[in-house]
C-alpha cells in the first residue's frame, strides 16, 4: 500500500505563497524591514519617540548625540531645530517601497512637546535609514525594542519644567481670501528662562502635522534660521541666516517674528537683520526689517 505520509508532510511544508517553508523564511529574512510609522508623545517625565517597522526589527540600531546632521549619500548638512541633536540610525532597513515612495509619512515633522521639537530624515540610502531629532536640551535617553509589531523606542528624559508661549503662523485660508488676521496663534512648551529664544526657535520649527492640516504654514522668506537673538532696552534684534527675500509677497517672516517676540513684556520693538547684518532702521525705538523683506 502506498503511504500518504510523505505527501502530507510535503503539503504542510508549503506556505500560502506557494514557497517551501524554508525558502519563504529565507525570503523574509532577505527583505529589509520597512519603516511604516513615526510617532511621539509626552509621558510622565519623558518624551517617547517610536519608530514602527513592517517585518522584523532592523539588524542594528544606533542612537547618539551629534554636533551636525549630515545627509547620507550627498554629505550635505541637514538643518533641524533644537539645542541638541540626536542621530538615529537603522542598518538593513528601508523607508521606501519598490517605487521609491516614502512609507512612513512626512520626512520632516514638528512636535509641540517639551523635549522633542523636530524629527528629520537624513538618509534612506543603501538599506541605511537615518534621522535627526532636534531636542530642547541635551538629556539622558534610553533605547529599547518591542515586537508585534516591530518597534524601536527612544525615551527622552524631560527633567525640567516648561512654560507655555505663543507662536504666530501664517493662516493660508485667511491670507488667500484677504481676511485678517493673517496669523493664527499656537501654543508651545518651552524651558524657562530663555523663553523668547525658545519661542523663536519653535517658530522656525514650523507647524505640527495637525496644524498644517488646518492650513497653518511658516512663511520662512528663504531664511534658514537665525544666528543670534539679543534683547536690550526693550529692543529685540534677530539675525537671520540664508538668502532672505520677500519674493514680492506682502506677508513675510517678519509678520510672524514680531508678534511672537512682542508677547514678552520686555520686548517693545523688533529689529530683523539679514545674513549680512543689515536692517533699514538699526537705531531708535522702532521695528525694522532688512531691505530684502520689502515687497
Amino acid at each position: 500500500m502506498l503511504s500518504i505520509r510523505p505527501l502530507i508532510a510535503t503539503a504542510m511544508a508549503v506556505t500560502a505563497t506557494g514557497l517551501p517553508a524554508v525558502a519563504a523564511q529565507a525570503t523574509e529574512q532577505a527583505v529589509p524591514p520597512m519603516l511604516v510609522g513615526i510617532r511621539a508623545a509626552h509621558q510622565v517625565g519623558l518624551d517617547r519617540l517610536v519608530f514602527e517597522f513592517r517585518g522584523r526589527l532592523p539588524a542594528r540600531r544606533d542612537v547618539r548625540y551629534v554636533s551636525t546632521l549630515i545627509a547620507d549619500g550627498s554629505g550635505e548638512t541637514v538643518n533641524a531645530v533644537g539645542r541638541a541633536l540626536l542621530q538615529v540610525r537603522f542598518d538593513q532597513a528601508d523607508g521606501h517601497d519598490r517605487r521609491g515612495k516614502v512609507t512612513y509619512g512626512p520626512t520632516r515633522r514638528t512636535y509641540a512637546l517639551p523635549g522633542v521639537i523636530q524629527v528629520v530624515n537624513t538618509g534612506d540610502f543603501e538599506a541605511t535609514l537615518t534621522f535627526g531629532v532636534g531636542l530642547a536640551r541635551r538629556v539622558p535617553y534610553r533605547v529599547y525594542t518591542l515586537t508585534a509589531p516591530s518597534r524601536v523606542v527612544v525615551d527622552i528624559a524631560t527633567p525640567y519644567r516648561t512654560v507655555p508661549v505663543r507662536d504666530y503662523f501664517l493662516n493660508t485660508a485667511n491670507y488667500n481670501t484677504g481676511r485678517r488676521p493673517y496669523t493664527t496663534t499656537v501654543q508651545r512648551p518651552v524651558i524657562s528662562p530663555a523663553t523668547a529664544f525658545s519661542a523663536l526657535q519653535r517658530l522656525f520649527a514650523g507647524p505640527t502635522q495637525i496644524e498644517r492640516a488646518q492650513g497653518l504654514r511658516f512663511a520662512g522668506s528663504k531664511a534658514t534660521g537665525f544666528s543670534k537673538l539679543t534683547i536690550k532696552n526693550g529692543i529685540a534684534r534677530v539675525y537671520l541666516t540664508g538668502r532672505v527675500t520677500s519674493g514680492g509677497s506682502t506677508f513675510t517672516i517678519a509678520d510672524q517674528i514680531r508678534p511672537t517676540l512682542k508677547q514678552f513684556p520686555m520686548i517693545k520693538w523688533v529689529k530683523i537683520y539679514d545674513s549680512a547684518g543689515q536692517t533699514e532702521h538699526p537705531t531708535g525705538p522702532s521695528d525694522s526689517i532688512p531691505q530684502s523683506l520689502e515687497p
